[in-house]
């Protein structure tokens, strides 16, 4: 209930319990005036009841005088008095109309037949007297009858004042009486007034106002603090009150949505910043190490719910192998066809779910996620894949779709560009035809290694005994060929221990860094097994056995690294004056 209803309401209450104690004051007024109007008519009548008894007096005794005494006056005063009687008949009227009950009539009609008779016989006495016969008059003024009739006039307006006085104080009692019934009635409506007054105000005040300000005002101050978190109690007042806290609900839920606004804004914009920093460090990777490292550290940053691979497409090939993993995913292969792949069929991303609309990839196997493939393009090529996983249902918003496809075109954009790098790093430092380092390649790795000359370090130069027979014999594919099988069989023997290079034409060149004289020698001698031993055919025909001479020469026993590539051919050119198919050692002119 609102405030103001409240008000009202409690305002009407008051009006009419203020009506009432005036109206109960009214009639308990009225009733003091009655008893006041009792007391006047009690006092008037006894007034005129004492008078009537004076007068009858009087008449008597000036009637009594004059019989005594013969003197005038008293017969003046007697006929004064007499014509009082004609008053008295007033007065005795005038009674009749104060409300007097019929007894008080009967008493006043009793004490007027008496006075009649005293009267008479007063008279009678007098008429008696002026005819002469005095004793005859005195004896009828002071004789028995005028006597019993004297006394029973008194008598009467004795009983009549006395009747008037019980009566009229029975009125006052019961115009008391009322006064008083109305007068509580009066004072029982004021306090009833003044106790809905207070009661009101407590209620209002205390219970309606007080306490929800209170309650309002511990609200008002968090949310002046920015905690949102207030809880806003709504009892379903209708009231001003109620208007108030509905307000301030609406302040909190719009402070809440600002929040919640804020801290998308501020993801939204972290991620952004992330994004950007991701761009910027995949823009200066060299290799696709660095761009997997790259990747795995910045993606689970940028999409926290989400695990993945960065596939990378095979050069020359098909297939998709994982360069890099975040966040352990496991429903997805880590090497699969391109056809395998129904983003990369159809060239858009595709959202793979057990229980989607969709179908789903074939090189997912585990159906308990959510994945999504990204295929990564450089100028209309598939160069990759960036793959998704997540909990079932947990699928990327339109904003994270736009993201994921942003990343995806620059880290497409960076594979294509590394594979592009690699290939012409390739180029630079690689023999097109054997795919061994070149010349270039030595020589770099021999400036290298002679920034540290104390380390230990073997070369071996090879040279194809009699190679040119067959480009003369077979033609130069067959010599091709040759070299290219040479180029296989030192890498296969080598492996890892040193590096292989072509140093030119049908030379090549070995360095085994951290060896010996004593472990160039082994691998020399393996090398030159290797080569001897394995046949060679070209277009179906066995070609003859191929042989190889070998120069070792190391560093710093026998001399510096700047000489050890000489070193070594002289060794090489001994090996070949000796025969070939064989080692020679710096120095040394036996055959190993």
């Amino acid at each position: 209930m609102r405030l103001s209803t409240i008000t009202h309401l409690a305002y009407a209450v008051t009006l009419v319990l203020t009506a009432v104690s005036a109206s109960t004051f009214i009639l308990s007024a009225r009733s003091a005036s009655q008893e006041r109007v009792a007391i006047e008519r009690h006092l008037e009548i006894d007034d005129l009841a004492e008078e009537l008894a004076i007068t009858a007096e009087n008449r008597t005794e000036e009637a009594r005088l004059y019989v005594m005494r013969a003197d005038e006056q008293h017969l003046a005063k007697f006929y004064v008095d007499d014509d009082q009687e004609g008053r008295l008949e007033g007065t005795i009227a005038k009674m009749t109309l104060l409300g007097l009950s019929p007894q008080e009539k009967a008493m006043f009609d009793a004490i007027r037949a008496d006075a009649d008779a005293i009267d008479a016989i007063e008279k009678k006495a007098i008429a008696a007297y002026r005819d002469g016969r005095q004793i005859e008059a005195q004896q009828t003024l002071f004789g028995d009858e005028h006597y019993r009739l004297q006394t029973g006039l008194v008598k009467s307006v004795a009983d009549l004042r006395e009747s008037v006085t019980t009566r009229s104080q029975q009125t006052v009692d019961a115009a008391k009486a009322r006064s008083d019934f109305f007068g509580n009635i009066a004072k029982s409506m004021l306090v009833l007034t003044a106790l809905m007054f207070l009661a009101v105000l407590y209620f209002v005040l205390s219970r309606r106002v007080a306490m929800p300000l209170i309650r309002m005002s511990n609200v008002v101050t968090r949310l002046a603090r920015q905690d949102y978190d207030v809880e806003v109690l709504d009892d379903g007042r209708r009231d001003e009150i109620g208007e108030m806290n509905h307000a301030i609900q609406i302040f909190r839920d719009n402070g809440r949505e600002r929040e919640r606004l804020d801290a998308e804004r501020r993801k939204d914009q972290r991620m952004k910043d992330l994004i950007l920093q991701m761009m910027h460090r995949v823009q200066a990777c060299q290799n696709q190490e660095e761009l997997s490292d790259v990747v795995s550290r910045f993606m689970p940053q940028i999409f926290p719910q989400a695990a993945g691979h960065l596939f990378v497409m095979k050069e020359q090939g098909s297939t998709l192998q994982s360069l890099g993993q975040w966040l352990d995913p496991k429903a997805s292969e880590t090497h699969f066809s391109i056809d395998d792949c129904w983003g990369l069929r159809r060239g858009r991303p595709h959202l793979s779910e057990s229980e989607g609309e969709d179908v789903s990839c074939h090189h997912i196997h585990v159906g308990t996620s959510s994945n999504l493939c990204f295929p990564l393009t450089a100028l209309g090529d598939i160069v990759g894949l960036l793959y998704l996983e997540s909990a079932p249902g947990n699928h990327p918003s339109q904003t994270d779709r736009l993201y994921l496809e942003l990343l995806a075109e620059n880290v497409g954009l960076a594979v294509a560009n590394l594979q592009l790098r690699q290939r012409l790093v390739g180029m630079a430092k690689r023999d097109a035809l054997t795919g061994l380092m070149n010349r270039r390649s030595l020589d770099e790795t021999l400036n290298r290694l002679i920034e540290e000359p104390a380390n230990p370090l073997a070369c071996l130069m090879i040279d194809i005994d009699y190679f040119k027979r067959f480009n003369d014999q077979f033609g130069h594919d067959a010599g091709d060929a040759v070299m290219q099988y040479v180029a296989r069989l030192l890498s296969e023997v080598v492996n890892g221990r040193g590096d292989v290079f072509r140093f030119g034409g049908e030379e090549f060149t070995v360095l085994l860094a951290g060896s010996t004289a004593a472990d160039g020698e082994h691998v020399a001698e393996q090398l030159r097994q290797s080569v001897e031993r394995a046949p060679l055919s070209y277009r179906g025909r066995l070609l003859d056995p191929v042989t190889i001479s070998l120069g070792i020469s190391t560093s710093p026993q026998t001399g510096p690294v700047t000489s050890i590539l000489e070193r070594a051919d002289r060794a090489l050119l001994a090996a070949k004056r000796n025969g070939r198919n064989r080692w020679i050692l710096e120095s040394v002119e036996e055959q190993a």
